[in-house]
């Protein structure tokens, strides 16, 4: 299973590095059945985060046709109050430090990511995941409707707007969507793609290296819906 994380200007550097090292661990434990890389829309380049202008290089291209998997962080920037980001501002004008976080991922909708993410979603062989705001990156582009997914908990009400049917759960298995929650959760999704990928002995031995413990079930659309508490 050869992994792309996809970077852009303002991504959360957590997102990234935590699935990351979580990969990258399996493939070692599993003599290289896993491979992970951090690639960017615009091809290898130096790429600045949100968090105090950290930069990670990406050194691949972003290609639907080399990766079976995608996975898409979230934005590291400013949370802002409901109605506090004026709408002409989203997504427009170039990256600066300390933005809000609903501009960060509106600009990425003025790359090449969407078109990219839309060939994987459209791929029979390719699974896209996200952490954090990636499925924000995902809805905003169009790709969500009618999908469960979950999100950073300040983001569920604006991934159900989209048409999305937001899940307040750690992680969300779809299939060939898996989508996680807030940002210390690329470690519970990272740890649940090994097992589900790899097998559950691969898993349980990163997680006794990284001495962390995966959180949560995982929600999936099988077994009967629960009565209401």
């Amino acid at each position: 299973m050869h992994v792309q994380i996809s970077l852009f200007d303002g991504f959360d550097p957590l997102d990234v590095i935590a699935p990351y090292e979580v990969l990258y661990a399996g493939g070692t434990a599993s003599e290289g059945a896993v491979s992970v890389e951090l690639a960017s829309a615009e091809g290898p380049r130096e790429v600045i985060s949100g968090t105090g202008g950290l930069v990670l290089r990406a050194t691949a291209a972003l290609d639907p046709e080399r990766a079976d998997m995608i996975l898409v962080p979230g934005a590291s920037g400013r949370v802002g109050e409901p109605g506090e980001v004026p709408e002409e501002e989203a997504g427009t004008g170039e990256w600066k430090q300390n933005e809000f976080i609903p501009v960060l991922l509106g600009r990425t909708l003025t790359t090449e990511l969407p078109a990219l993410l839309k060939r994987a979603m459209d791929a029979p062989d390719v699974t896209v995941a996200t952490v954090c705001g990636g499925s924000l990156v995902l809805a905003m582009a169009g790709l969500l409707e009618g999908r469960h997914a979950t999100t950073h908990h300040t983001g569920l009400d604006m991934l159900d707007a989209t048409g999305a049917h937001a899940v307040r759960a750690r992680v969300v298995d779809e299939g060939d969507l898996i989508t996680g929650a807030g940002v210390t959760s690329g470690l519970d999704l990272g740890l649940y793609l090994l097992e589900r990928e790899v097998g559950p002995r691969i898993a349980h031995a990163v997680e006794e290296l990284f001495a962390y413990e995966r959180r949560g079930t995982v929600w999936r659309a099988k077994g009967p819906a629960p009565a209401t508490f």
